[in-house]
């Protein structure tokens, strides 16, 4: 019995494919540096921990409403209400298994066949696959290197037709670390208002901006907000990748509807991990900011580094934990695109990257700095060795 058409269009995730061949080096004993990983190198706080554990062990190991426990839906709305000036009733947020789900979850629900999604490139792996398995379609307008990756209302505005129904805004940015500035972000707004377009803001990495502050468009106007799809998670900012849990907030009649898919494909996010994240956020922020300035530390040295070898370009990320090196002065003889180029850094130096392309942007390689500084500079070393070799 054939696939269906619909999984068949799908692509397996660039970033996996990469560790994938770098755990299987270091399963020959070959040791290999790791710059693919999308999580912070930190541990979960313990007391995110011990709240799980006690949760388990007063027998909180059964269903949970479909859209969360009610306490943790209270408190994200709040958490929302205080550092990201957006009002949002309890009602109005779902706890998902992780903002990936959310993601999907919400392109489900809004769109039909050939519905499209504006998604500016680089992007996150996952938007336009998911996009692909929710039966629409998508553009990828190119961002600019030289305006730091920052997408505009102008970019937007250029790529609307009429079955555009939403656009994807991810700030601070995963592949490129771009901040979009709270002035670019009214302009977007404006242009989504005029022409009826929807907004999906993934906010996964609001703990990590750096010098340009993160800003929420939701929180524009009430207008703004009841066309705006909020997520976020709780996997970035306390280092709880593997918990699955993350959430999105929006209107009661979008809620609804999420709630009522969760209901019928994953019941509810896992009881127990909720309690877990319950605690994090009483957290107050302390330990993403922990994480922040190291990650600080790690990016000034990454990107001084990296443009200090020959034929290597980087833009100094505003957010996440991710640079975006522009290799092209690389891509020629044997080394016909960023895919071959990460082949031979992994091949010949033991150096593990994402080719750009993955996140359409052909020419460029993502390296997450959530590792250690040790690492990092063992790491940029035998970049730089081995592209002495290539030249």
């Amino acid at each position: 019995m054939e696939l269906s058409n619909r999984i068949k269009k799908v692509k397996p995730s660039a970033t996996l494919v990469i560790t994938a061949k770098a755990n299987q080096l270091k399963a020959q004993g070959i040791d290999v540096i790791g710059f693919g990983a999308g999580e912070p190198d930190f541990d979960t706080p313990d007391y995110v921990k011990e709240a799980a554990i006690k949760a388990l062990k007063e027998g909180k190991t059964k269903y949970t409403p479909s859209a969360g426990i009610p306490q943790l839906r209270e408190a994200v709305a709040q958490k929302l209400k205080e550092k990201n000036n957006i009002e949002y009733q309890p009602s109005e947020v779902v706890i998902t298994p992780g903002a990936k789900m959310a993601l999907y979850e919400i392109f489900a629900i809004l769109l039909n066949p050939e519905d499209e999604v504006i998604v500016p490139a680089p992007y996150w792996v996952s938007y336009t696959e998911q996009i692909k398995l929710c039966d629409g379609t998508y553009k990828t307008p190119l961002t600019s290197e030289e305006n730091e990756f920052v997408f505009t209302a102008d970019l937007l505005k250029e790529n609307i037709s009429d079955k555009t129904k939403a656009v994807v805004i991810n700030t601070p940015s995963n592949p490129t670390g771009a901040v979009i500035p709270k002035k670019e972000l009214e302009k977007i707004a404006e242009v989504c208002l005029e022409k009826g377009i929807m907004i999906i803001s993934d906010e996964c990495y609001e703990e990590f901006a750096y010098d340009e502050p993160h800003f929420s468009i939701a929180s524009l106007s009430k207008e703004v907000r009841d066309i705006t799809f909020t997520v976020g998670a709780f996997s970035k900012s306390y280092s709880m990748t593997g918990w699955r849990l993350g959430w999105v907030a929006a209107p009661e009649k979008y809620t609804k509807a999420i709630a009522s898919m969760q209901s019928q494909t994953v019941s509810n996010p896992t009881s127990f991990a909720q309690y877990g994240a319950l605690e994090a956020l009483k957290d107050n922020g302390k330990f993403p900011k922990m994480m922040r300035e190291e990650f600080i530390k790690r990016r000034d040295y990454i990107v001084e580094r990296l443009n200090n070898i020959e034929g290597i370009k980087c833009v100094k990320p505003q957010g996440a934990f991710y640079v975006f090196p522009n290799i092209k002065q690389y891509i020629k003889g044997n080394i016909k695109n960023d895919i071959d180029f990460a082949e031979y850094l992994l091949e010949e130096g033991k150096v593990a990257v994402v080719p750009g392309s993955a996140f359409g942007a052909e020419g460029y390689i993502r390296m997450s700095y959530a590792t250690s500084m040790e690492n990092i500079k063992e790491g940029l070393n035998r970049i730089e060795e081995t592209l002495k070799k290539l030249r």
